[in-house]
């Protein structure tokens, strides 16, 4: 299933915008086009093929973690209410639900997704994600 609509979601981490169209994303988020987004999957298995050494380390490691593979941010997403709605779709872009390089706005949210999606939890902001950069010999803490 491809949607073009832009979903606001409490993700793992933060309120976020969801989608599958980019330029969607990048028009309402007022970011340079050339900035990539971070592509958040369902499954282990929607990642593209990391070295084999690494493979137990990312499935072992807690759900707040995003990998860079080949120049591409990547989540696996394991809790289950982001899960349950990402599954759908199996991929989606994600980002921050606020303007690029500012905070988040509820206001600016709402009246920019096409759809607004809310679990028992509601909407709130945690710690970022850890990010790490994976190559063929070693991975690299980001941040």
């Amino acid at each position: 299933m491809k949607s073009n609509l832009v979903y606001l979601v409490q993700t793992n981490t933060t309120v976020g915008f969801l989608s599958q169209n980019l330029e969607k994303l990048n028009q309402i988020k007022k970011r340079p086009p050339n900035k990539k987004f971070l592509k958040v999957v369902s499954e282990y298995s929607l990642l593209p093929r990391t070295p084999k050494k690494f493979r137990k380390r990312i499935r072992r490691t807690p759900n707040k973690n995003t990998y860079v593979i080949k120049n591409e941010a990547y989540r696996v997403i394991t809790e289950p209410h982001h899960r349950e709605f990402l599954k759908k779709f199996r991929w989606m872009y994600s980002s921050s639900a606020n303007e690029s390089g500012k905070n988040f706005d509820e206001n600016f949210a709402t009246q920019n997704a096409d759809i607004l999606v809310m679990d028992k939890r509601g909407y709130f902001e945690s710690e970022p994600s850890k990010i790490f950069k994976i190559n063929k010999n070693k991975i690299k803490r980001l941040r």
